[in-house]
């Protein structure tokens, strides 16, 4: 069923907007190969990149939060990535297409993404695609991350508008849960990392797409 047509669209960032998976996967391969381990290959880590460092340091050390050098190494990891953010990372195919059509439509269009401040503004004032955002809230915005709802209802504070005008795309399930507990429209982006499952169909989301101008099938543009 054709929900109403929202008044902004809200974008996680990693896997639906920006594929980041060849300098996520890089700085993690790099940690390993200073360890004289053999290199995975960036490609090895993709469908993990979403889960960001819990992710990628269990893919490529078999490590877990619980893990007595797990901190050491999350920072470890940090630090080089800080060093690779945009080396290979670029906007998905048909991304700057689908935020002019929605500039177009009247619509507004922001960012909410678990990915701190300390990676999130650098890679944005990069692109130049960010220049038109009406908001980025990053994972140390507030209090909580994303699948807590507030980094999406803080979202909709700052653009001055009702989480019910609001739409949410992403390609994780806490990105999924998220908007459901904001009361926005989800839409599930399957053409980004997708974690351990491929099961998409399982969370719930309102919409799944699996290209980003795919978005305009959902939307009901008046």
């Amino acid at each position: 069923m054709k929900r109403a047509s929202p008044e902004v669209v809200l974008f996680d960032l990693d896997g639906t907007l920006i594929d980041s998976a060849l300098d996520l996967g890089g700085a993690v391969d790099e940690m390993r190969h200073r360890r004289g381990l053999p290199r995975l290959g960036a490609e090895h880590y993709r469908h993990m990149c979403g889960a960001g460092a819990r992710g990628l340091l269990k893919l490529a050390f078999d490590m877990t939060p619980n893990s007595p050098a797990y901190e050491e190494m999350k920072e470890e990891f940090f630090s080089q990535y800080a060093q690779m953010l945009t080396q290979r990372t670029h906007v998905f195919e048909g991304v700057h297409e689908t935020i002019e059509s929605l500039i177009q439509a009247g619509l507004g269009w922001g960012v909410v993404t678990n990915k701190s401040e300390r990676f999130t503004h650098p890679i944005a004032a990069h692109f130049e695609l960010f220049q038109t955002a009406g908001v980025v809230i990053c994972g140390d915005t507030t209090a909580h991350s994303k699948p807590h709802p507030e980094p999406l209802l803080e979202a909709a504070r700052r653009l001055g508008i009702s989480p019910q005008a609001c739409w949410y795309v992403g390609d994780d399930l806490r990105d999924i849960q998220a908007a459901k507990a904001a009361a926005m429209v989800s839409v599930a982006a399957t053409y980004g990392y997708m974690g351990e499952t491929n099961n998409v169909g399982a969370w719930g989301a309102d919409y799944e797409i699996n290209t980003p101008l795919s978005l305009f099938k959902c939307l009901v543009l008046t």
